[in-house]
């Protein structure tokens, strides 16, 4: 009910479990997903899993009141481009919603502790060939920033920028760290202790 209250979100279907979602996924065909991690039948993580299998590329927000690192770092493995805690306000949910469907990635600053941990525990391999030297200090403060769940126009008023000139930016650390999200960029950065 909240989401309609949006004059540029429309909810096109709902799902009690798992095995509904993904029915529901592939009749509406929408522009984005919001998955609850815990759910009957099908959890979130095993409907991103099949989703994959079935070649269903949603943009996908997860939802959890849990801050379970094992379930992030998969539904991020998985896909996943959000993942908010259930008690988010409805502003950061639709700002999220519209970052997320415009092809960017969401992580709630509330999980980056829990990011942190998951990937003392599951890290990537070591060599990978990152080298620190090759980002700019300037590059190096916008992963901080990204690091922090804030969007190109947020980095680019605290760092009185143009949104063009962070756009750049973020797509040359991209590529310096060899990703194709933001969402990744995030985790390498994290892992190779950039934040």
């Amino acid at each position: 009910m909240l989401l309609n209250l949006a004059e540029d979100i429309r909810v096109v279907a709902r799902a009690p479990d798992g095995i509904a979602a993904l029915q529901r996924l592939q009749e509406c065909r929408p522009d984005l997903m919001l998955l609850d991690v815990r759910m009957p039948k099908m959890n979130g993580i095993d409907v991103l899993g099949e989703m994959k299998s079935l070649v269903l590329a949603v943009p996908t927000i997860l939802l959890t009141t849990f801050d379970d690192d094992a379930a992030l770092l998969e539904g991020i493995r998985l896909g996943a481009k959000g993942y908010l805690l259930k008690d988010v306000s409805l502003k950061k949910l639709t700002e999220a919603i519209r970052l997320v469907a415009g092809g960017g990635s969401m992580i709630s600053p509330v999980v980056t502790e829990a990011l942190l941990q998951g990937l003392k525990a599951a890290p990537l391999p070591p060599d990978d060939g990152y080298d620190p030297e090759v980002l700019t200090a300037r590059e190096a403060e916008i992963i901080r920033l990204m690091t922090g769940g804030y969007s190109n126009r947020e980095i680019a008023a605290a760092l009185s920028l143009s949104e063009g000139t962070v756009k750049n930016h973020v797509s040359n650390i991209l590529s310096k760290l060899g990703v194709r999200d933001r969402t990744r960029a995030v985790l390498k950065a994290i892992e190779k202790g950039l934040v």
